[in-house]
């Protein structure tokens, strides 16, 4: 059966420019996939149902992402087969690595192929608006300069670097970190060209999660002492880039044994892409 893969992604940085009346924030980010990927086997039905055949600790299958995305899909295309779905989870939870919002991008992406329903990408990228705001990213599958909700996305091509990537291991709330008083909300907006000219850098979540979760304040503290050390995303994962894998490695190999880590490169195109495509 065929693995799909649904990469992590990074947050190269992150502003916050103001709140709208809905309560949702608007936000400039820039994404990038990492060599970091939850696998996805699934499996057409014909009974009309959809469940998933490994459970994922702390999910209810009626939340899990790849169940909405797969009954979503279901509802909007009156699709009558089913899917059996196996997930494969390496990407951690809440270390805002975008991994449940990739599982989801990769069930509509796989699911539109299999049940051949000819959806366009803009059609399933609204559908996965409705799951969450990084989906839309991960349906497109390009980096890309991202703004209003995360949604509003521009494609980028940024160098596609090393990185070391370090999971403190909390399970960041990103509801709580943007319900926080001492949230910074009216960053200065960019642009596009201030990104390319190295004036977007920082994460405005990242000073409140390290009030929240002392374990993110000291992996940031300790990669810091290795070079310039972020946030992705609402944490807690932190990432540093390095120069190639071994210079990656060879700081991992002096991590604080409370931390775990890997070192993948930096992508600007899903690797699903060239799988749907049929060349690989």
């Amino acid at each position: 059966m065929q693995i799909w893969p649904a990469p992590a992604k990074l947050n190269l940085f992150l502003h916050v420019t103001g709140r709208r009346p809905d309560g949702y924030h608007t936000l400039q980010t820039v994404f990038q996939f990492l060599g970091l990927a939850d696998e996805l086997r699934i499996e057409v039905t014909a009974d009309g149902n959809i469940r998933r055949t490994t459970p994922l600790a702390g999910v209810a299958e009626e939340q899990d992402l790849c169940v909405r995305a797969a009954r979503l899909l279901q509802a909007e295309s009156a699709c009558r087969q089913g899917a059996a779905i196996h997930l494969n989870k390496r990407i951690p939870q809440g270390g805002g690595l975008g991994g449940g919002s990739s599982d989801a991008a990769t069930t509509l992406l796989v699911l539109n192929h299999l049940w051949d329903l000819g959806f366009p990408r803009a059609d399933l990228a609204a559908l996965g608006l409705e799951l969450g705001a990084d989906v839309p990213v991960f349906v497109w599958g390009q980096a890309a300069w991202a703004e209003g909700v995360g949604e509003c996305l521009t494609p980028v091509a940024p160098p596609e670097d090393w990185y070391l990537v370090l999971d403190p291991g909390p399970s960041v709330s990103t509801a709580e970190v943007f319900a926080h008083p001492n949230l910074t909300r009216h960053s200065r907006p960019l642009t596009i060209r201030d990104f390319h000219a190295g004036r977007a850098s920082g994460n405005d979540l990242e000073a409140v999660v390290r009030r929240l979760h002392p374990a993110v304040d000291r992996a940031l503290e300790w990669l810091s002492g290795h070079g310039p050390a972020r946030m992705s995303g609402s944490g807690a994962c932190v990432f540093l880039p390095v120069a190639d894998r071994q210079a990656g490695e060879g700081i991992l190999a002096r991590c604080p044994p409370a931390f775990t880590g890997i070192v993948a490169r930096g992508m600007n195109t899903h690797p699903i892409n060239r799988i749907l495509e049929g060349k690989a």
